[in-house]
């Protein structure tokens, strides 16, 4: 087996809530979907496709009517996209991994912020490139760019400069400052830029679109800028596995033909749930948003009143990412959670040694009451650890 491979790590997230399993008394939160499912117009798409007997390929680049619903949902929120710059793939994850198979080649040098989910670290690795990280810069438990740094790091030899933000895990989001900075600087060293941007829509700060700052916004559609995409959070659709990428015209032809060697293509049915989630998205995308501000809201101040906790809001995305005082092993920290608290949370460990001594709590949960209880069970905990 190639090094690469035998050198990835296992999930450390899924090796906490493996020390949860047959525990029913656990909270969990250490996963990144909400617990509430798809609504059912979605699923009766589906449904309806599967009884009509859509059950053959499709075209590798996705059915012309989801491409032209993608690019008619993303023009209402940036300037105008055609549909012929989309590409549907089988989940974010295999954007981001189609993306990278795209761009990289071994030996190749690549840049990317973190923390941040452990799979875009990971995918140029498995490519045999060389991954460079560029911290974020914790600050009363609010994480801020680097830009100076990002540009030093990102040069001439820089192939490709990866960006979540929203960001997974911290929720720290890019100005249009920084996109811009980012952009001119990645122009003047022919660097490509990845934007994995699922998190747009979980924004909670006002904008005139309804959305965080895209690349989108200020690039060009001749730009070295691949945008990826999932129905996943916004559209409570994470177990469909159905996402898209936005491409310069150029790459659209060959981006296909790698998927035709990956998935072949999304299924057709999964791709008639994504129509009509797109042609409904105001009866779910705004009020999802507005329940995840409420529960951030419920959540965040609550840690933050708990001694020894750092924690700022999100200004994007799903979780709150906190440190506790005097604990620097979080995973081993996640793990007493399990068994001690009946608590389920995400070790910082997971997304970058940066984020060491960190915790990722999700707090899309259609119960405020078990935010609440999650944090007295902390609380709790805590006060047992103190009194040893």
């Amino acid at each position: 087996m190639r090094q690469a491979i035998q050198d990835l790590e296992a999930s450390r997230i899924r090796e906490v809530a493996n020390a949860g399993l047959g525990r029913d008394d656990v909270l969990a939160f250490w996963f990144g979907e909400s617990d509430e499912v798809t609504p059912d117009f979605i699923r009766q798409a589906a449904i309806d496709s599967l009884q009509q007997g859509e059950t053959f390929y499709a075209h590798n680049l996705g059915l012309p009517e989801l491409r032209e619903a993608v690019a008619g949902y993303m023009s209402r929120l940036h300037p105008r996209i055609d549909a012929g710059r989309i590409a549907i793939t089988s989940g974010g994850v295999s954007a981001l991994m189609l993306a990278v198979q795209a761009l990289v080649d071994a030996g190749d040098e690549v840049v990317a912020v973190t923390p941040v989910w452990p799979n875009l670290t990971a995918q140029p690795a498995i490519m045999g490139a060389k991954v460079h990280c560029v911290p974020l810069v914790p600050r009363q438990g609010e994480w801020t760019l680097d830009l100076d740094a990002v540009r030093a790091a990102v040069t001439s030899k820089t192939k490709l400069l990866i960006v979540n933000a929203p960001n997974n895990p911290t929720g720290w989001t890019l100005t249009r400052a920084e996109q811009e900075a980012l952009l001119a600087h990645c122009r003047q060293t022919g660097t490509w830029i990845l934007a994995d941007e699922v998190y747009e829509r979980l924004y909670y700060e006002p904008t005139p679109n309804g959305c965080a700052p895209s690349f989108l916004d200020i690039s060009t559609a001749e730009d070295s800028l691949v945008v990826v995409y999932s129905f996943s959070k916004s559209f409570l659709m994470t177990g469909w596995r159905l996402g898209w990428l936005v491409l310069p015209p150029a790459l659209v032809d060959a981006l296909g033909k790698l998927i035709e060697f990956n998935t072949s293509c999304a299924s057709v049915f999964t791709q008639r749930a994504g129509i009509v989630a797109l042609a409904r998205t105001d009866e779910v995308t705004p009020r999802v948003v507005a329940h995840l501000k409420q529960c951030r809201d419920t959540l965040v101040p609550l840690l933050a009143q708990v001694p020894g906790v750092k924690v700022a809001p999100a200004r994007g995305g799903m979780y709150a990412f906190f440190r506790l005082e005097g604990f620097d092993d979080s995973l081993a920290l996640a793990k007493r959670l399990v068994v001690e608290a009946g608590l389920g949370l995400a070790p910082g460990a997971a997304f970058g040694g940066e984020a060491e001594g960190w915790l990722r709590w999700c707090f899309a949960s259609r119960d405020l009451g078990r935010l609440e209880e999650g944090v007295r069970r902390l609380r709790s905990w805590l006060d047992k650890e103190s009194a040893k």
